[in-house]
């Protein structure tokens, strides 16, 4: 007897009623199985309209598990032939601006910087160049920790593209991180002639300007009129934040393909990365720069919340250091809603008044632009103690001075995205701390959030992640389709080497059917965008 996931009026009953007679209806339509038989043949699977009924409607337990196997199989496999085809597509692009390598020019940009580069930048770096100097577009994704050095290789890659007399263009999901990139560009080019221009929605529209070398910016990229007839490098930040439409209406401004370069701090496990993100080549930084501290980590319990509240006022007084505190979003989405902001201004106020001696500011996603920037601007001179924020803060805040993370209502997050939070303080040369709170009594949600108290690898965090929750939970993955999986699973090797090998068979020559299947799911997870 089929359960499903209830609300108000909506039954399983009644929605048993309505699937029986959409089955009923859909019949023949059913019959067309997009799937080649000489796979269904060599894996013994049942034919779709036969899976989909006794998925629903089972016989017995033996057709149940059939359907299972079945359907299991078809997510992953077009999952990994989605990619393989977006890798192919990609290939056949015609890249008509190889670029040159300036190996000396290049290491006196590095020797310019204050910080050595670490093994792990100089890996990636090689990869990077080895793949600029081909004739074929680069598609590369550089994963690496918060805090572990992707900026500065970046950096490297838009002047190797500069050099090359060519323009760069760096695209990011927030004001605050497109900021801290923008300042952090400026920086490192300090000593070159490289033009830099800010495009978000706050900074005035300017005319297209053709001496501008790098444009840095946010969604705002997409629709200003900009030149970008000679783009050699596109960078796109926290990738998994845009859709597939909007990073390809950014590259197709560009006269001719750029080379593509895409970074994320989330920590992706290695079976997600060998699937849904097949189409890209994989560099990982996989350690951090000498000097970065190991942030403390303890999961509080709710009867010691008063005296970890004594502890912060202590610490903040003593080390005239700073903190902040993360209330999570009440809504699970990206967005952040008017119930999300009064919750966190309601713990605004109850903050001001357990700390009455410390100076406390307020930060979310519906503040405005410039009120945002005046209030990480105060931060950042130290004129405020305590940030109260949403996880708006978990990408592209550096505040040396801030030594201490409180994480509320802990259980609302993937450990990697916690992780990331956590990676907002270390840096700078005083201890580090991290309080993870929740009122949670559950040992099994209590163990998860003290992993984190032993374990300070993202990576390591995500794959424990994927085995305990599911991948919709390694943040920013789940709203853009890749990862809706029902019945499939990442951690299940067997299906993920057979559908792979499946995959790369059908590659060779699709079936229209199995295209237009393609083509629906691709309009499915470009719509929302």
């Amino acid at each position: 007897m089929p359960i499903y996931p209830e609300t108000a009026g909506v039954s399983s009953k009644w929605l048993r009623s309505r699937i029986k007679f959409l089955l009923e209806k859909l019949k023949l339509g059913l019959k067309k199985d997009w799937l080649p038989s000489s796979i269904k043949e060599k894996h013994h699977f049942i034919d779709l309209h036969q899976a989909i009924q006794q998925i629903h409607f089972p016989d017995n337990q033996t057709n149940l598990n059939q359907a299972r196997q079945r359907l299991a199989f078809n997510e992953m496999f077009l999952l990994q032939l989605e990619a393989l085809l977006r890798k192919k597509e990609w290939q056949e692009k015609k890249l008509s601006h190889q670029l040159h390598i300036n190996q000396n020019k290049v290491l006196d940009l590095i020797s310019s910087l204050p910080f050595k580069l670490t093994p792990a930048q100089n890996s990636c770096l090689k990869q990077i160049l080895a793949d600029l100097d081909r004739n074929k577009p680069m598609n590369r994704l550089l994963q690496g920790d918060v805090g572990s050095g992707k900026t500065v290789v970046a950096a490297v890659t838009i002047y190797v593209s500069f050099l090359n007399g060519y323009q760069s263009a760096l695209m990011a999901p927030t004001e605050i991180l497109a900021n801290q990139h923008f300042n952090s560009l400026k920086t490192i080019f300090n000593h070159t002639p490289i033009k830099l221009q800010l495009v978000t929605a706050s900074t005035k529209s300017k005319k297209p300007n053709s001496k501008t070398d790098i444009y840095v910016g946010t969604h705002a990229l997409l629709y200003r009129q900009l030149n970008l007839k000679r783009l050699g490098v596109l960078v796109i930040d926290e990738q998994h934040r845009f859709g597939v439409k909007q990073r390809s209406q950014l590259i197709s401004k560009a006269k001719i393909t750029p080379h593509l370069l895409t970074m994320t701090a989330t920590p992706i496990p290695r079976t997600i990365t060998l699937t849904a993100y097949a189409d890209l080549d994989l560099s990982v930084l996989d350690e951090m720069p000498p000097g970065r501290k190991t942030v403390k980590t303890w999961v509080v319990p709710p009867q010691k919340r008063l005296d970890a509240y004594h502890w912060i006022e202590k610490e903040i007084k003593k080390h005239r250091s700073q903190a902040f505190i993360v209330c999570p979003l009440i809504e699970s989405s990206d967005k952040e809603t008017m119930k999300d902001i009064k919750s966190v201004t309601q713990e605004f106020n109850n903050l001001n008044q357990i700390f009455n001696q410390l100076k406390l500011d307020l930060l979310h996603g519906r503040l405005k632009s410039k009120q945002k920037q005046a209030v990480i601007s105060k931060f950042q001179k130290a004129k405020t103690h305590i940030l109260v924020s949403t996880p708006v803060i978990e990408v592209g805040i550096d505040i040396p001075n801030a030594t201490i993370m409180v994480i509320e209502d802990a259980e609302r997050f993937g450990l990697a995205q916690l992780h990331q939070l956590r990676g907002r303080v270390g840096r700078g040369d005083k201890p580090s701390y991290c309080l993870v709170f929740s009122e949670h009594k559950k040992p099994a949600i209590i163990k998860r959030l003290k992993r984190l108290e032993t374990t300070t690898s993202g990576l390591k965090l995500a794959e424990i992640d994927l085995k305990l929750r599911g991948p919709g939970d390694i943040h920013g993955l789940k709203q853009h389709g890749f990862l809706d999986l029902k019945l499939a699973s990442f951690t299940n090797t067997k299906l993920l080497k057979i559908t792979r090998k499946a995959a790369l068979e059908v590659l060779k020559k699709p079936s229209p059917l199995l295209m237009n299947k393609l083509k629906q799911r691709k309009i499915h997870q470009i719509a929302p965008n």
